[in-house]
């Protein structure tokens, strides 16, 4: 993880915003996990993406986003993955746990991520193994991609943060 993006969490766990918030400025920006891109781009998968991995039928192919228009789609983009992955986390978490594992679903896919070994293990008390399981995901349309490998490598660190 980079000094900048390090720096960020630390200022978004300290400005006490909770689970959302961090998870918010892990993936965006340029030096968020995501990447910040101002033009429509198709991801490794052929997914038309914008910003910090927005994804959806509200993208404008050719436009380009402004960073006002960026965060206002990754704020409500992580508002939504917390949501959906909420109601599937049965046990205590800190902010940070729960931030790394809406980065992950934000990634992935809420459905993927609500249905993984990592959430299992959660819900079981096996914080470690749940932190563990982040840096399998590592591969995209059957391969193993060295963004992905960063960016888990990332994530759990964050996960475990306050278990250190």
């Amino acid at each position: 993880m980079s000094p900048t993006l390090r720096n960020r969490i630390i200022g978004a766990i300290a400005g006490g915003g909770g689970a959302v918030a961090i998870a918010t400025v892990m993936v965006s920006g340029k030096d968020g996990l995501e990447g910040r891109e101002y033009l429509p781009y198709r991801d490794v998968v052929g997914v038309l993406t914008v910003c910090d991995g927005h994804t959806g039928s509200d993208i404008i192919t050719g436009k380009r986003y402004t960073d006002k228009e960026c965060d206002a789609l990754t704020r409500a983009d992580m508002a939504r993955i917390a949501r959906q992955v909420d109601p599937h986390i049965r046990v205590k978490t800190t902010d940070t746990q729960r931030a790394a594992i809406y980065s992950f679903a934000y990634n992935v896919g809420a459905t993927a991520a609500i249905n993984s070994t990592l959430m299992k293990k959660l819900n079981a008390r096996d914080y470690a193994g749940a932190c563990n399981e982040l840096k399998r995901w590592v591969f995209a349309g059957g391969k193993k991609w060295k963004g992905l490998m960063n960016r888990r490598d990332a994530e759990y660190e964050v996960c475990n943060w306050s278990q250190k």
